[in-house]
């Protein structure tokens, strides 16, 4: 894309970088689906553009369900912030910092794991991200009840709360926060701000925009990765649709470029 077909959402951005910020999930949207979650990895060029961006901007933060160390693998500028597993742990640069509460649940993520290995579904892969827990069905879509059903129970049994999620439906700790909560303290002294996600776990983050717009007058630009496991109501509330996670990285360089320019007129 041209620098002049930058969609008009970013205009407030643009004009004020230094009271703007841009938060993006990572699965989905910075790097493809892949059917062994272990296995994932960021577009070439994500790193990079990050940074840059982290440089011109008042905050840029990566929000995900993974765990901050996985995406420190390869996103570790000294000013992009992380927040892993739905905001349990945060890391901006070599700081960390991890929500008070999911101490005490290390025990009952533990437990639902063994759980998993004496009587899960056979189909169902473990993914322990040591205070929460995924379950996955990607390679058995057809598992996709049993698992669920399996999950239910645990989470009963051991008060963990249960998310759905890509392919797979997660055990968190009910400790009262997800991406909208995140986005929503990150960008509460903002004027603008961006979020790029494609799945059910980032509907919070864009609620936290749309709430963030009607209380304080926040100018805000909700951009959605379409893939052919996009769920309509993730689709729905689109300021901007692009194609894949490539042309979320494109979109972000072509905002990077349009920034770059700015400053030097």
């Amino acid at each position: 894309m041209a620098s002049a077909d930058l969609p008009g959402v970013f205009a407030p951005l643009l004009a004020d970088p230094g009271t703007a910020g841009v938060f993006t999930d990572f699965d989905g949207t910075l790097a493809p689906i892949v059917d062994v979650p272990d296995q994932a990895t960021p577009l070439p060029g994500v790193r990079g553009v990050l940074d840059d961006l982290s440089e011109r901007l008042a905050t840029v933060a990566v929000i995900s369900g993974r765990p901050v160390a996985f995406i420190q693998r390869w996103l570790d500028g000294p000013r992009v912030v992380i927040s892993g597993l739905y905001g349990l742990e945060m890391a901006i640069g070599d700081e960390r910092l991890d929500h008070p509460r999911i101490g005490a649940w290390r025990e009952a993520v533990d437990d639902v794991v063994a759980a998993a290995g004496a009587d899960g579904p056979g189909e169902m892969f473990v993914e322990n991200k040591g205070v929460s827990v995924t379950l996955h069905y990607r390679e058995h879509p057809e598992a996709a009840p049993a698992v669920l059903a399996w999950a239910r129970r645990q989470a009963e049994r051991s008060g963990l709360e249960l998310r759905s999620a890509r392919m797979s439906v997660e055990l968190h700790p009910p400790v009262g926060t997800d991406k909208g909560a995140v986005l929503a303290t990150m960008a509460s002294q903002l004027r603008s701000a961006c979020f790029i996600g494609d799945d059910i776990g980032d509907l919070p983050a864009f609620a936290a925009l749309d709430r963030l717009r009607e209380e304080q007058g926040l100018s805000v630009a909700k951009v959605v990765v379409r893939s052919s496991e996009l769920p309509a109501e993730v689709a729905a509330v689109a300021d901007v649709v692009v194609e894949g996670p490539e042309a979320a990285l494109a979109l972000l360089e072509q905002l990077s470029r349009a920034l770059a320019r700015s400053s030097t007129q």
